[in-house]
């Protein structure tokens, strides 16, 4: 039986986990229903398994017959505060909490890729590393497991590492796509609060309001970026919370809000934390008002190594066909905390269109109540994964 047949013969294992992973999500990076629930699905395998100290991470390091390299694999495992809109049986138990972004998927395709690696152990030439990652959805779980030694699991450093995420739309159905270079954004956030004096709102002069100041920073916000960026230097700022007030008669103190901010190069992030501030206390200046204002580094651009990604694209058309594969024409403005493995070991990051069905342009986005996952696509990514691992030690060797 080659790779994907036996893929096959285990995709209905794989898709029950799935579901049940599905049932039960959690948010950051304690996890302990899912951690437990991916110890009993590796259980019996010849692995060396440790789990976290900080985190409910799981790490599974599998020795092959002989010598050669360390392949690290990696799947996400935490899930999204998202209300799930969904009829499906396998739906969410955890109320205003979802698996929106296909982690369920990631991490059972992870555990389909340790079954049909562990079966081939005396095959492989080299250890594979299986990196079970909580809280990459903002609370950066990657680096709390290099932090932890994730890297150096199999007893010396990853010698290339491949991860794998599944898309609800955009992406048809079962087709794999990267790109070389960078291929997702690095992210920031801008934090500001706006101080005034508040009052009644029909005597706004005895008071000092702070949400025309916080307005107009907004509208601001969005002219800095194209004045002060070239357009060929990507920069995205989206306030995604805004809050004031209580009442359309009472003028607030206070008046806050939150930005999300994604670039490509470190000079454009350090200009957006260093000009954003700037701007938004010169705004709140000359409106008389004071304002606290922070700019936070969060995860790195994706940067995927050229040859691995080539690599990655030459194995799923040998794999799977020359239609199943499509590159990325431009890199996303998501972010993604794989990006400090990419910083350290050469690799790639890759997309699967996972599309429940009908025109992927008009599905539901990762990250949406409504988003769907067709967990049919779970054998070719545990397949794929596997066999990125087999071929790099291959290669390796050769």
């Amino acid at each position: 039986m080659n790779l994907r047949e036996a893929a096959t013969a285990l995709a209905p294992e794989l898709i029950a986990l799935r579901r049940e992973l599905h049932r039960v999500p959690e948010i950051g990076l304690d996890l302990p229903k899912t951690q437990a629930a991916v110890l009993a699905a590796l259980a019996g395998l010849p692995l060396e398994i440790s789990t976290g100290e900080r985190l409910s991470s799981v790490t599974a390091v599998l020795r092959g017959g002989g010598p050669g390299p360390v392949v690290l694999l990696r799947g996400d495992m935490d899930a999204l505060p998202v209300t799930e809109e969904s009829d499906a049986d396998y739906r969410s138990t955890h109320e205003g909490v979802m698996h929106a972004c296909g982690h369920d998927l990631h991490t059972a395709g992870l555990v389909g890729a340790a079954r049909l690696l562990s079966e081939r152990r005396e095959e492989l030439n080299g250890d594979v590393v299986f990196m079970f990652q909580p809280g990459e959805e903002g609370f950066d779980g990657a680096a709390h497991m290099i932090d932890e030694g994730v890297l150096e699991a199999a007893g010396r450093p990853a010698d290339a590492a491949y991860g794998l995420h599944v898309i609800s739309d955009t992406v048809p159905r079962g087709v794999f796509t990267t790109r070389p270079g960078p291929m997702m954004a690095a992210s920031g956030g801008l934090y500001v609060r706006v101080i005034g004096s508040g009052g009644h709102g029909s005597r706004p002069h005895r008071t000092l309001d702070p949400v025309p100041a916080a307005c107009a920073m907004v509208t601001a916000l969005q002219t800095m970026v194209t004045r002060r960026f070239s357009v060929f230097e990507p920069v995205v700022v989206t306030v995604g919370s805004f809050h004031a007030g209580t009442k359309r008669n009472i003028i607030p103190d206070q008046a806050i809000f939150e930005a999300t901010v994604r670039t490509f190069s470190e000079e454009a992030a350090a200009r957006v934390a260093e000009e954003s501030v700037r701007l938004c206390e010169a705004i709140a200046a000359a409106h008389g008002l004071e304002a606290e204002v922070r700019y936070e580094a969060e995860y790195p651009a994706t940067v995927n190594w050229a040859e691995e990604a080539r690599f990655v694209a030459e194995t799923v058309r040998d794999l799977f066909g020359a239609e199943r594969y499509a590159e990325m024409a431009e890199p996303m403005m998501g972010s993604e905390d794989f990006s400090r493995v990419l910083q350290a070991t050469p690799g790639s990051y890759m997309f699967l269109g996972a599309c429940m069905g009908g025109d992927p342009e008009l599905a539901a986005a990762n990250h949406s109540p409504r988003a769907a996952f067709d967990d049919g696509v779970l054998a070719d990514g545990a397949a794929l994964l596997a066999e990125l691992a087999i071929r790099r030690m291959r290669r390796e060797v050769e």
